[in-house]
């Protein structure tokens, strides 16, 4: 049983005392795309930063830490990222692959999902908490199963989604700043009980735009229109919370054993100016647009101003995190997908994450951004299945970001070597799949999605994508 096993690891704390491990503050950003900040997430590649929005704080953050060109969401929506990231596992093995509800009156039916985390997984608070530290989870919670608190934290805002924080308007939009201020007031009392410490802080914004403060809406209400000003304003409030968390760990004296990390729960899909031509798609699919998204870290050995191309995913977390505590691999529950980042921060950005596949794989059997689809990474090589018509397109990263030049019919042994490894993989972890929806009539145009990326993409979705654009997302 998962408590059992918790209770097991509880010995791993008289391993080392609690000045000997590092802090652990997890942020993670909802809906912000890879190209969403003013920090450059690739040194070669212009668009990789927004030409609108202003983040200064992650500016002076990202040039005390490093930067992960190449981080990937597990997922290209909201909670099956959520709970990827707290149990190490990918969205496809725990059968949680969207969050929006499913489509109707299409060609294929999408798979039926479990949508609350079971007390049968093991998580990242129960397996620190097990190992002596003090845990608090705030803001967006999203995966049910009765909030953070029955599931390894001491302190959470309770069992929350999109809702909580949208009562939270100026001068504290989505809860940002309240959420850093029960984050400063949490370290503190770690600090003093003279415990280690893991904070997620699951940042509501972007959500909730038009929440934003009103002198930031009136700053960008010169600079872009309608939504966009909305969105870039709320951007920038964060930002600003972001940096009162960063003060609040400098003036507690932590910061020399302290990581944090800032990241997003999906792509966002474009991002004006030169952010549009970055990269193709963006929520709701698994073109790069969807599931690249920035990553910065800080932290005791990391150089400053420094970067990895090496491709890292969000259940890499779990591991990463049980490596600074001291837990050791052999007690991390059993399916765990991800590895360790630790060797690569050792060893200036460069090398490879280990994990029990070398591929990575995003399974998105649903209709959102496009119809339903997976992708495998392996290298370079991006091949994505869609599963209406079996169509496959295969993609070379490393010289094709965008994913404008399909390479299927050019490369056919590496396109059948990819398909087998997606099939071999999505069989292996009991992955659902669509299926023919006998009532189908293609005469009859399906209704419009529900819930969708929010902005679109880039606008280079092949023939076969889903045309119709769809309405702001309130996942």
């Amino acid at each position: 049983m998962r408590h059992l096993y918790v209770l097991a690891i509880l010995a791993v704390s008289t391993l080392a005392r609690a000045a000997d491990r590092p802090n652990i503050i997890f942020m993670m950003a909802d809906d912000q795309g890879w190209n969403g900040l003013s920090v450059p997430m690739h040194p070669d590649v212009p668009g990789s930063k927004n030409a609108i929005i202003q983040t200064p704080c992650l500016e002076k953050f990202a040039a005390q830490g490093m930067r992960f060109s190449a981080a990937y969401s597990p997922a290209p929506v909201c909670s099956p990222t959520r709970i990827s990231i707290q149990t190490g596992k990918s969205p496809a093995q725990l059968h949680w692959t969207k969050a929006a509800p499913a489509e109707s009156g299409r060609k294929l039916i999408e798979p039926r999902l479990i949508k609350s985390i079971s007390q049968q997984e093991t998580t990242i608070g129960e397996l620190l908490k097990g190992a002596g530290y003090a845990t608090a989870h705030y803001g967006k919670w999203h995966i049910s199963g009765g909030g953070p608190e029955k599931h390894g934290y001491d302190e959470s805002d309770g069992d929350t989604g999109n809702e909580h924080a949208f009562q939270y308007k100026d001068p504290n939009p989505v809860d940002i700043f309240g959420m850093a201020k029960k984050a400063a007031a949490f370290m503190e009392k770690s600090r003093k009980a003279g415990k280690p410490f893991y904070i997620q802080l699951s940042w509501n914004a972007l959500h909730a735009a038009e929440n934003a403060n009103k002198a930031t809406l009136a700053k960008y209400e010169k600079l872009a229109d309608g939504k966009n000003s909305a969105r870039a304003a709320i951007a920038e409030d964060l930002d600003t919370g972001v940096g009162a968390l960063l003060k609040s760990i400098d003036q507690l004296g932590l910061a020399g054993n302290t990581f944090v990390i800032y990241t997003s729960d999906n792509g966002g899909g474009g991002g004006g100016g030169a952010g549009r031509a970055a990269l193709n798609g963006g929520k709701g699919d698994v073109y790069e647009g969807g599931i690249r998204v920035p990553f910065i870290i800080r932290g005791p050995g990391i150089q400053p101003n420094s970067w990895s191309h090496t491709r890292i995913v969000g259940y890499d977390m779990l591991p990463t995190f049980c490596d600074w505590a001291g837990v050791p691999s052999s007690r991390l529950p059993k399916g765990i997908e991800g590895g360790s980042i630790v060797p690569v921060l050792k060893n200036d950005g460069k090398g490879k994450v280990t994990r029990p596949r070398e591929e990575l794989v995003f399974h998105f059997p649903h209709y959102q951004g496009d119809t339903p689809h997976s992708a495998i990474i392996s290298g370079d090589l991006k091949l994505i299945r869609f599963y209406e018509d079996n169509r496959v397109a295969l993609y070379d990263l490393g010289k094709d970001l965008r994913e404008r030049t399909d390479l299927a019919s050019k490369m056919p042994t590496e396109t059948a070597r990819l398909k087998a490894r997606l099939a071999d993989y999505l069989t292996q972890v009991n992955a659902q799949l669509p299926t023919a929806n006998p009532d189908y009539d293609p005469s009859k145009p399906p209704p419009p999605s529900k819930r969708g990326g929010m902005g679109g993409g880039g606008g280079n979705k092949k023939p076969g994508a889903n045309k119709k654009k769809p309405p702001a997302d309130v996942e």
